[in-house]
């Protein structure tokens, strides 16, 4: 008696234990197919003096296959694209950010070594870092990290094979006589050649949370249909006399009510998918009493109402096949499993291998890249919506398939509920 459900704690606990522990303690360590973009726009340019003097040079090409060669290539996916479908994977949510190098890269730098000895206006050749804020905070910070470290390591190859070249220049002189020594200021300069600039690609707007909105937003719908399921089968099946209802040290418990369980399930879903419009309703209305940026309301009414008929119909369906075990199954299903797959927080790229086999299939991942895709992608489909969509309407189509079988199994033979002496 009292060993089962000790052992049913325990383990509860240690899937706990692992599934929230084991996904944030070293996102790092765990870091694995993150997809950057890699854009090389540089043209390249003619050199003007030293021994390939007339030949064309491309620094940038240089500086790319640096940065593929920095990038360990089994925790980085650097994809080399145009800067027009970089921008395109950068508006889907596809990658989390992108290296961008200038058309005039190579004219910048050549005019930065000539500079170094020769009086003229120059301006530092720069690389662009372009971070994807709506993709997530936390791959922010790990684009970040890993930018800094490919750059770093390029700029330092780069600075040296500059260095090499404008010494070289310096010592070949017309008639043969000294060139001008390099300053300190020119040879620290010359070290380090390469300005970086970070910005953001599309700026969250004020009331996204720091782009934490959607995945709370998310959590709500994912709570909202198991907790909503759980009340409506309590107290449905409290009406219907097939579970005793307390109130304080009141106890009610009404005749058992002759209806089949497809006919109650019947009833349970009827009043969830009303139950489901409501909530979706009161959500919106609570995110624009708090200010949350919301720019497509009607999309993000009807996709939460979606997603919840989804998640209710399908607990409710378990809870009708399984009785009190169904609770638990509900629980480590949609929130145990669902919560740290989801990618709301940490990116899936970031988290040990088996989340990303869990995001396949758990319902708050589908549920979190649809909600995602309407706050901060312009409801874009590609974005995520279309995938959110069509796997709730799975699910939807699995719970109800499901509900409908079991329960007529059992009432074909004949496995009323009711009170078994």
């Amino acid at each position: 008696m009292v060993l089962w459900p000790l052992s049913v704690l325990i383990g509860l606990a240690t899937l706990l234990g692992v599934m929230y522990l084991h996904y944030v303690v070293d996102p790092e360590k765990n870091l694995h197919d993150f997809p950057i973009a890699l854009v090389n726009q540089d043209l390249g340019e003619v050199t003007s003096s030293g021994d390939d003097a007339g030949q064309r040079v491309n620094f940038g090409d240089q500086i790319a296959r640096a940065l593929v060669q920095g990038v360990p290539s089994d925790k980085v996916d650097l994809r080399l694209l145009g800067i027009n479908e970089a921008e395109q994977q950068m508006q889907y949510g596809q990658v989390y950010g992108a290296i961008i190098i200038p058309s005039d890269f190579s004219k910048q730098l050549t005019i930065l070594g000539v500079g170094s000895v020769v009086p003229a206006d120059i301006r530092q050749p720069t690389i662009t870092v372009q971070t994807n804020p709506r993709a997530g905070p936390y791959a922010t910070q790990i684009m970040l990290r890993v930018s800094d470290q490919a750059t770093a390591e390029a700029n330092k190859r780069v600075g040296e094979q500059l260095t090499e070249q404008v010494i070289a220049q310096t010592t070949q002189q017309p008639g043969g006589g000294p060139g001008p020594e390099l300053s300190g200021a020119a040879k620290v300069v010359l070290a380090q050649p390469i300005q970086v600039i970070v910005e953001a690609y599309h700026p969250l707007p004020p009331g996204s949370g720091q782009g934490l909105t959607a995945f709370f937003y998310a959590l709500l719908l994912l709570l909202a249909g198991v907790i909503g399921a759980m009340v409506i089968h309590t107290m449905i099946d409290a009406q219907l006399g097939f579970a005793p209802t307390e109130y304080g040290p009141w106890y009610v418990h009404y005749p058992p009510t002759p209806i089949s369980r497809f006919k109650t399930l019947m009833i349970k879903w009827g009043v969830f998918i009303v139950a489901a419009h409501v909530m979706s309703g009161v959500f919106l209305i609570v995110a624009h009493v708090v200010d949350m940026t919301v720019e497509h309301a009607l999309a993000l009414f009807l996709y939460s109402a979606l997603a919840m008929i989804a998640v209710g119909v399908t607990a409710l369906s378990t809870l009708a096949a399984l009785g009190t075990a169904g609770l638990l199954m509900n629980l480590v299903v949609f929130i145990v499993l669902g919560l740290p797959s989801s990618a709301g927080t940490i990116p899936i790229e970031a988290t040990p291998k088996y989340f990303g086999v869990l995001a396949e299939f758990e319902p708050m991942h589908q549920v979190f890249l649809g909600i995602r895709s309407i706050l901060y992608f312009d409801a874009n489909l590609d974005a995520g919506l279309a995938r959110g969509i069509w796997m709730s309407l799975l699910g939807l189509a699995i719970g109800l398939v499901f509900g409908v079988v079991v329960t007529h199994f059992y009432d074909r033979r004949g496995l009323v509920r009711g009170h078994r002496s």
